[in-house]
């Protein structure tokens, strides 16, 4: 009885990470984002350097309608980048992203990873110009 327990237990738990690992590269972001995916070769490359409670630059500039790849490289530290308008979040598991902005503006970046003392105060932003 243990042992067949046991392997049901074993089963679910193959099953349930067989899931997790679905890849999810291929999704595209939700409609009203400012984003869509392409599918086609960026035209603009846009890379962003994370270390300890700080991205490289304070803003970052994009072209609306250029399809773009945004690269996030950890350089210190444990950190991600969010954009929330653009659907955009990146980390050491996803590093890069081709989208098109199609909304011009000024948006806010932060880690997305919890990352330490200096956490809240790692923001950016990323402007779109027409």
């Amino acid at each position: 009885m243990k042992k067949s327990l046991a392997l049901v237990v074993s089963l679910m738990l193959l099953f349930v990470l067989a899931a997790c690992g679905e890849d999810n590269n291929s999704a595209s972001p939700e409609s009203g984002t400012g984003v869509t995916e392409t599918g086609v070769a960026p035209e603009a490359e846009l890379v962003i350097s994370a270390t300890d409670f700080k991205f490289d630059q304070q803003e970052y500039t994009l072209k609306k309608g250029v399809p773009v790849e945004i690269q996030f490289k950890n350089e210190q530290g444990n950190h991600g980048v969010m954009i929330p308008a653009l659907g955009v979040q990146l980390d050491r598991n996803k590093n890069s992203v081709v989208v098109t902005p199609d909304k011009a503006g000024e948006f806010e970046m932060s880690c997305s990873i919890m990352c330490g003392p200096g956490h809240s105060k790692m923001t950016s932003k990323l402007i779109v110009e027409e």
